[in-house]
């Protein structure tokens, strides 16, 4: 669908959900299902989200029927709030409105190192890095006695850059990075100089000790990529988890079933040189090996060190094809929105929120009826 067509549909007065059927069947029209193991199988995933677990929220995705979320972290250090009894109380909460609280995140966010909430993790400070990391592994503990089985997490230093914002379709705002725009990205971090092998170290130090706790207590926990891809050296920081090849390598580190992906399919995107072209056989090399806990599903426009993250429905690539490799590898998490546009007046992004949700329930649908 063109944009001419897109603002008519607008202009008409439809719902988001009428919506976002019309833009999912232009899409079906253009990207005709092929024969194969993409439609042998059932659809087993579905929609989720991550944008917060407020009362308020949780009545919207009732509504909704996205009936699967990540809650915000319960807290930015270890106190009362990572207890066994709060975390039950917050899944209790997230349950009364029919909605399963799939996952939580652990202290380890995207947050640059000024704001981690843990830093001495990343910069292999111990015996802080130690005591953290204790709290880490309470935190996962507690997670599954409040019967919670799923964690996200990050591992970076410089966060997650970007060169400024570009007009978007209508009067929206794109976030945008271009490296040679960055005006930060020869500055180096409190962290100093990083390179590979010492960012690698410090990864593996982390890794040998939390993951045989969440294998011990079934509790997968899904590291986010590098946002976006960067080159080498990036304000004095080797980010090794900035391409596909960073993460199989982490991987293979400490092989276990607990051990993944919150695979942010943008993210990806955004360490590729063509993401229209490669991110479904990037999609296809972790899925099929089952390390795709969760997915970030949004779009962006351009590729490696030139992006501008989209709407789900006008970027570089083909949604519709890239749920059908979700479905190809038996994928049987969530799609989950993820950095939706900024438009004024649409307080916190929640329109955008909505928009995306029912795309991904377009999405779904279109998929499931392909058999």
């Amino acid at each position: 669908m063109d944009r001419r067509e897109f603002v008519r549909l607008t202009g008409t007065g439809m719902t988001v959900g009428a919506l976002t059927e019309a833009l999912v069947e232009a899409q079906v029209a253009r990207t005709p299902s092929t024969a194969g193991s993409a439609t042998a199988s059932k659809v087993k995933f579905k929609v989720g989200t991550q944008h917060g677990d407020s009362d308020a929220i949780l009545k919207a995705m009732a509504a909704f029927g996205c009936n699967n979320i990540c809650s915000n972290l319960p807290s930015a250090k270890m106190d009362e709030k990572w207890s066994v009894e709060s975390l039950t109380k917050l899944r209790e909460r997230v349950e009364s409105y029919g909605i399963s609280l799939d996952m939580v995140p652990i202290t380890m966010t995207s947050a640059p190192i000024t704001g981690a909430q843990m830093p001495a993790i990343f910069l292999g400070q111990s015996p802080e890095r130690d005591r953290n990391i204790d709290d880490i592994c309470q935190q996962i503990r507690n997670m599954a006695k409040a019967g919670i089985f799923q964690t996200k997490y990050n591992f970076t230093i410089v966060g997650i850059p970007r060169s400024g914002t570009v007009k978007g379709r209508g009067p929206s705002q794109y976030s945008e990075f271009v490296l040679a725009k960055d005006k930060n990205k020869d500055t180096p971090t409190i962290a100093g100089r990083v390179d590979a092998d010492t960012y690698w170290e410090r990864i593996t130090y982390f890794l040998e000790r939390v993951v045989p706790v969440a294998a011990e207590y079934k509790v997968r926990m899904g590291c986010h990529p590098q946002d976006p891809g960067l080159p080498k050296g990036y304000r004095g920081v080797d980010a090794v988890l900035a391409s596909p090849d960073g993460l199989k390598k982490f991987l293979s580190i400490k092989e276990n079933p607990y051990h993944g992906l919150n695979f942010c399919q943008g993210t990806v995107s955004e360490q590729l040189e063509k993401p229209g072209e490669q991110i479904y056989d990037v999609i296809r090399y972790f899925g099929s090996r089952k390390k795709i806990f969760s997915v970030h599903f949004r779009n962006i426009e351009g590729g490696l060190g030139n992006f501008r993250e989209t709407f789900i429905d006008n970027g570089s690539v083909d949604m519709l094809k890239a749920a059908r490799v979700y479905k190809e590898v038996g994928y049987d998490g969530v799609l989950m929105p993820d950095h939706v546009p900024h438009v004024d007046g649409d307080e916190g992004g929640m329109q955008g929120f909505a928009f995306a949700i029912g795309y991904i329930k377009a999405i779904i649908a279109a998929v499931s009826a392909e058999g």
